[in-house]
């Protein structure tokens, strides 16, 4: 028997995404598996300099059709039979987790070359149905199915532990943070705002992939304080969190090609390598909080200190989630630390594709990064899980 293999280093050397569009709008009538095939096509081309074959796919997926949707859009994207295919759940940390996942893979030596990341299809995902046994006492044949009872979403946490749906979580995450209404809004007037000049001064075109001859992202728009201190409160009576201070439902796909670093150096390309990944469990009340443990335990474990993180990029899915993360972090997002967080904008104003969206993030750092910051400069992605989840990953310059 051979002796098992060294383990490999991983590090991205290209990193993709759709536009991202509103549910219900651009994007309405394509599905999950069509909208990521263009990226991993794309990325299968950038990462051809690499010189060693797509091993597999791992795409993460929150409410799609089914089945293995990885395997689905792998030859949708024309990659070939002999790619498999896996599908990650991790909601909305799902993108992220599927790159770490592939991250495992080359660095156990089981492959090369992994395209890994996520897509989520709001428009399209089908309706669900629980069946309710008590749906059979009234069956006129023995053997019937039971009833089906829709339902909004699947559970989180089992009964007995609290199963918040995140508008009301982020709200209460505020208020045990004391996150403000004004700061929440001033924070989305922000990000709309940084997408808005990242998009003018064409800092999103190289890692965007047209679909349907759409080249830009649906959402950002030009906000106005006094606009958003008018909205009511969206998920509690007087509360802080509102339409304007919370990401949309959206659709879109991101993704990125995972290498072993001896395959990116004997190439001679430039890229992001991992430095430590991490999912973390927190507390499903406030599932909000994950990124806290989630960054510090992967700063632990690399022996690096935030302070010498060059750029960071946080699933935005409220304003409230996003300070309230930051705040236990020690980042002052609207003050010193303001050009680092999410510098171009984030979720609240490009959107929120759950399955998608932590891929978002490492297109984002790659895009910063990569050919921008000299060797050595860190970069980290991290987001927030339903359930009580938060998953990071840092990176360095290469």
């Amino acid at each position: 028997m051979r002796d098992e293999p060294a383990a490999e280093r991983p590090a991205v050397v290209a990193a993709l995404r759709t536009p991202i569009g509103t549910a219900g709008h651009a994007f309405k009538q394509v599905g999950a598996a069509a909208l990521a095939a263009p990226v991993l096509a794309a990325l299968a081309e950038q990462a051809a300099p690499a010189g060693v074959p797509v091993g597999d796919v791992v795409l993460g997926n929150c409410t799609g059709p089914g089945g293995n949707l990885a395997r689905v859009a792998a030859l949708a994207a024309g990659l070939g039979h002999e790619v498999p295919g896996l599908t990650v759940d991790r909601q909305c940390g799902s993108g992220l987790a599927a790159i770490l996942v592939a991250a495992h893979a080359v660095a156990a030596g089981a492959t090369d070359l992994v395209l890994a990341g996520g897509v989520e299809s709001a428009s399209t995902a089908p309706l669900r149905a629980h069946r309710d046994p008590a749906g059979l006492a009234g069956s006129a044949a023995p053997g019937d199915l039971a009833a089906a009872v829709p339902y909004a979403r699947a559970p989180f946490t089992p009964d007995g532990h609290p199963d918040p749906d995140m508008g009301p979580a982020a709200e209460a995450l505020a208020a045990a943070c004391g996150v403000t209404r004004d700061r929440q809004d001033a924070y989305a007037c922000r990000s709309h705002a940084r997408a808005l000049a990242a998009r003018q001064a064409g800092r999103f075109a190289r890692e965007i992939v047209g679909v349907g001859g759409r080249t830009d992202d649906q959402r950002p728009r030009a906000l106005r304080m006094e606009t958003l201190a008018r909205l009511p409160a969206a998920f509690v009576p007087g509360g802080t969190v509102t339409a304007g201070n919370s990401s949309p439902i959206s659709d879109g796909a991101a993704a990125v090609a995972v290498v072993a670093d001896r395959v990116r150096a004997a190439a001679g390309l430039p890229g992001l390598r991992l430095v430590a990944g991490s999912v973390v469990g927190c507390d499903p009340e406030l599932p909000g909080w994950g990124p806290v443990p989630a960054v510090r335990r992967v700063l632990e474990r690399s022996g690096a200190d935030l302070g010498d993180v060059a750029a960071v990029e946080i699933v935005e899915a409220f304003a409230a989630q996003t300070l309230a993360a930051c705040d236990g972090l020690g980042l002052d997002v609207l003050g010193a630390d303001g050009g680092r967080v999410c510098a171009d904008g984030g979720a609240l104003a490009l959107g929120h594709p759950w399955g998608a969206s932590g891929a978002v993030a490492v297109v984002r750092l790659f895009s910063r990064l990569v050919g921008q910051a000299p060797p050595g400069t860190l970069g980290l992605a991290t987001a927030a899980v339903g359930g009580g989840l938060g998953v990071a990953a840092l990176f360095e310059v290469v």
